[in-house]
C-alpha cells in the first residue's frame, strides 16, 4: 500500500466512524461550492451576503476561502485574520485558532496562499489538514466554499469535490462562454453532472431567463447528462454597488434594497431545499475527495 492509499484509507476509516456516531442526526453540514468562469461577476460579495441572509434565518455557516490569490473574504466582512490554512497545514495551529468569526456569528477559514498548490503538499501535511476538517461538521449546517475563478487545477479540485455547485454568471457574452467552459470540464473530466445558476447584475429577471437559457442550450447540445438549476437573479443595484466600495455588504448597509430582498429570496430558497448529496457524513471525505483529484 503507498502514501496515498495509506492516506486515503485512514480517511475512509475515519470517516467511516464519525458517520455511524452521526447516523441518527439529520444535522450533517452541506458543502457547496460558489464559483464563476470569470472573475469580476460578484462571486465573493455574493457568498458573504448570502452567508448573512442564512445567518439570519438560524443557520449556522461557516465559509472556506478557497480563492488563491484574490483570497479576500475576510475584507468584506471586516475582519484582519492572523492566520490562515497554511498554519493548519503545517500543525502549527488548530483550525479554531484559525477561523474567526464575524459580528453575524459567521465562521471564516482564511485562504492567504494555504491552498497555493495541492499537489505539493505531502501526507502528513494532508493528514493535519482532514484532521481539523473534521471538526467543522460539528459546527455548521451550511459550508460554502468560495473557490476562485476560471478553471485552473484547484478550482476544479474544489468544485468536484463539493456536494452543491453554484456558478455565478452575468448577461456578459465572455461570462456565458467562460461559465460553459467551467461546466463542460468539471462534467467531462470529473463527472459533476448538477449545477445551480445564479445570474448577477441584470436589469430584469427577463434577461437573467436569458442567460440560463443561452447557457441550457448550448449544455444541451453539446454535454449529455448535466442539470443546471435556475436558482435565482441579483438586479443591478447601485446600493449593492455602493456597499461594496465600502467593502461592506449589502445585506448590513442596504437590507432593504432590491439587491438585499433578492439575496434574501435566493437563500431562502437555498436553505430550504434538501441538499442533493450528503451521505458521507464527514468534512473528511470532503477533504478527500479534493486530494484524490489533487493526485
Amino acid at each position: 500500500m503507498n502514501q496515498a492509499q495509506g492516506l486515503h484509507k485512514a480517511v475512509k476509516d475515519r470517516a467511516l466512524s464519525r458517520k455511524k456516531a452521526n447516523m441518527s442526526s439529520n444535522n450533517l453540514p452541506r458543502v457547496i461550492a460558489v464559483t464563476s468562469g470569470k472573475g469580476g461577476v460578484g462571486k465573493t460579495n455574493l457568498v458573504g451576503n448570502m452567508a448573512v441572509a442564512l445567518s439570519r434565518m438560524g443557520k449556522r455557516v461557516v465559509i472556506i476561502d478557497a480563492d488563491v490569490g484574490l483570497a479576500n473574504i475576510d475584507i468584506i466582512f471586516n475582519l484582519r485574520p492572523e492566520y490562515n490554512i497554511r498554519h493548519i497545514i503545517n500543525a502549527q495551529k488548530t483550525l479554531n485558532q484559525v477561523m474567526v468569526t464575524s459580528e453575524h456569528g459567521i465562521k471564516i477559514l482564511p485562504g492567504g496562499s494555504g491552498f497555493a498548490d495541492l499537489t505539493q503538499l505531502g501526507e502528513g501535511e494532508k493528514l493535519n489538514l482532514l484532521s481539523e476538517f473534521e471538526t467543522l461538521s460539528d459546527q455548521a449546517d451550511i459550508i460554502f466554499v468560495d473557490t476562485g475563478a476560471g478553471i485552473s487545477s484547484n478550482v476544479l479540485y474544489f468544485n468536484s469535490a463539493c456536494d452543491e455547485c453554484i456558478v455565478i454568471a452575468t448577461r456578459e457574452p465572455t461570462s456565458i462562454t467562460d461559465a460553459y467552459a467551467m461546466i463542460k470540464v468539471l462534467s467531462s473530466d470529473y463527472g459533476t453532472r448538477y449545477f445551480k445558476l445564479i445570474v448577477n447584475m441584470v436589469d430584469s429577471e427577463a434577461q437573467a431567463k436569458n442567460v440560463y437559457a443561452s447557457l441550457s442550450a448550448a449544455l444541451d447540445k453539446y454535454l449529455n447528462n448535466v442539470v443546471l438549476e435556475y436558482t435565482g437573479y441579483i438586479p443591478f443595484d447601485r446600493k449593492l454597488q455602493a456597499a461594496v466600495q465600502k467593502r461592506g455588504l449589502v445585506m448590513d448597509s442596504f437590507p432593504d434594497s432590491v439587491a438585499a430582498k433578492a439575496i434574501e429570496d435566493i437563500s431562502l430558497n437555498l436553505g430550504n431545499t434538501p441538499a442533493r448529496s450528503n451521505a458521507d457524513g464527514s468534512l473528511t471525505f470532503f477533504m478527500n475527495k479534493v486530494f484524490q483529484a489533487a493526485d
